[in-house]
């Protein structure tokens, strides 16, 4: 089995205010709404080349309803889907999705939904807002943080090995690497690949009571005076930084950190390695060897252990971990120390 999966196509996003939602990705974020349909926003960054990546739809609290990937190809989509029923996991084939073709909406079993399709619509700028350079979908945005595209969502599970081993066996994902805690032999981190990307997937672990919660997803910036520029623009509107800017070890991305309305977190990112190797075998790498901040120079605040919905009274976990007999180690917050990224 080789590569069923392209790439991320789009997410849908929950807010219990679209309204405030969409304005804050128009003129915080620059994305453009190009449709509203059944209460749904459909949204683009410049640099999409389909309709939209991103819907905005109501609900009681933020949350990720559906990741959207496209397949490699038409036999690729029927593939994925033999492989995802031989596991014993049933969806349902959809035909009303806005601007792609067929479509099989599954969940995962770990509770996340995902929608993957082939057909899809190439997005076509009006007359005024076409580029220059001919490979472009629309002119380079010029409003808020602009970012090109879509990059990355990472969800959180019960099993971070356990996601990234199912995942890749149903898809061809390639697993690239893993965080495992100094002091207890706990795996809490893990990103994967649909191409040479560190990672367009990522899972953190969450120790909830609950299943298909999501950390954040994140957007392209081209450049790091890009991310700095978007850093500003943030903090002069009234968006406060919750992390960052700085660079990942896994990945070496530099990263930036915020939430929207809802309190949905948000990143931008921009850099990181390119890995064309077939046969990759993930690291695992630690907290004191910078996997999270490369420098080791800075504490993760705490807030970003919290993925979404949120759970009151629960603590979930990103690099930190919430395993039983670790909680004195979170609570002391492994990032403060000095030495550790």
């Amino acid at each position: 089995m080789g590569h069923l999966l392209a790439h991320i196509g789009h997410l849908e996003i929950t807010t219990p205010d679209v309204e405030a939602s969409v304005a804050f990705y128009e003129e915080h974020l620059g994305l453009k709404t190009i449709e509203r349909k059944d209460g749904k926003a459909y949204l683009r960054c410049w640099g999409d080349y389909y309709t939209y990546s991103l819907v905005i739809s109501e609900g009681p609290e933020p949350s990720l309803a559906v990741m959207a990937w496209r397949t490699t190809s038409d036999a690729a989509l029927d593939e994925a889907v033999a492989n995802i029923e031989a596991q014993g996991i049933q969806g349902e084939w959809r035909n009303n999705e806005l601007h792609h073709g067929r479509s099989y909406r599954f969940t995962g079993p770990y509770g996340h939904t995902m929608e993957i399709y082939w057909e899809q619509e190439r997005y076509v700028a009006p007359e005024g807002e076409k580029s220059v350079f001919i490979d472009r979908p629309s002119r380079r945005s010029n409003v808020g943080a602009s970012p090109r595209f879509l990059d990355h969502v990472t969800i959180a599970s019960s099993d971070v090995r356990g996601f990234c081993e199912w995942y890749s066996k149903t898809f061809g994902f390639r697993i690239m690497a893993y965080t495992v805690l100094d002091d207890f032999p706990v795996t809490v981190f893990g990103v994967l690949t649909t191409n040479e990307k560190s990672h367009d997937l990522g899972v953190v672990l969450d120790s909830a009571k609950a299943s298909g919660r999501v950390n954040h997803y994140a957007f392209w910036v081209d450049t790091r005076e890009d991310l700095l520029s978007v850093a500003d623009i943030m903090m002069e509107r009234g968006t406060g930084i919750e992390y960052g800017p700085s660079i990942h070890g896994v990945g070496e991305q530099s990263f930036l950190y915020f939430r929207d309305p809802s309190g949905m977190r948000i990143e931008v990112n921009t850099g990181g390695y390119r890995n064309y190797v077939p046969d990759w075998e993930p690291n695992d790498w630690k907290p004191s060897t910078g996997s999270n901040n490369l420098y080791r120079n800075g504490a993760m605040p705490m807030s970003m252990t919290e993925s979404f919905p949120p759970i009151e009274g629960a603590v979930s976990a990103t690099e930190e971990g919430v395993i039983e007999g670790t909680e004195e180690e979170l609570i002391k917050n492994p990032y403060a120390q000095q030495g550790r990224g």
